[in-house]
């Protein structure tokens, strides 16, 4: 399946996000409307570190990681609208209704979407959706919180 070209690619997510490979799980976003509905391409690759233990013989994407995918590519949205957001970070506080569809697998091209529910100052709520194709490949309300870094790391 061909995608469109990115927004913002893996350098601008790098300036909006902390993670860092082997944890950063989105490559571009390609659609944003501001406070409202976010995309993002995770290109899945038998690379992966994960890969090696899940599972070595039939190597699959763990869930919790397609969640965790959806939540950066959600930071995103939370992010761009927040001043001062090289000192923020935001930080899961929860997870409703999630779940897993169909495995993710080496080759395939996840494709992120996140819909802004409640968007505050300090307490996000999103829907996220992962497909491959058109196929939805798992699905989860995600809920976190906009914490200062200085906060966090003490």
């Amino acid at each position: 399946m061909e995608t469109p070209p990115p927004l913002l690619d893996a350098r601008a997510i790098q300036q909006l996000l902390p993670h860092r490979y082997p944890f950063l799980l989105v490559d571009r976003i390609i659609e944003l409307t501001p406070k409202k509905r976010v995309v993002g391409i995770k290109q899945v690759s038998i690379n992966e570190p994960f890969f090696q233990g899940h599972f070595p013989d039939a190597p699959v994407m763990p869930g919790v990681l397609i969640v965790e995918a959806l939540a950066q590519v959600g930071a995103i949205l939370a992010l761009r609208e927040i001043e001062n957001r090289e000192n923020k970070l935001v930080l899961f506080s929860g997870i409703n209704n999630a779940r897993f569809r169909s495995p993710v697998v080496p080759g395939d091209t996840l494709i992120l979407e996140v819909t802004a529910l409640r968007v505050g100052s300090r307490v996000q709520r999103m829907q996220g959706v992962a497909r491959v194709g058109e196929r939805v490949v798992a699905d989860a309300e995600l809920m976190s919180i906009i914490a200062d870094r200085s906060q966090v790391s003490q």
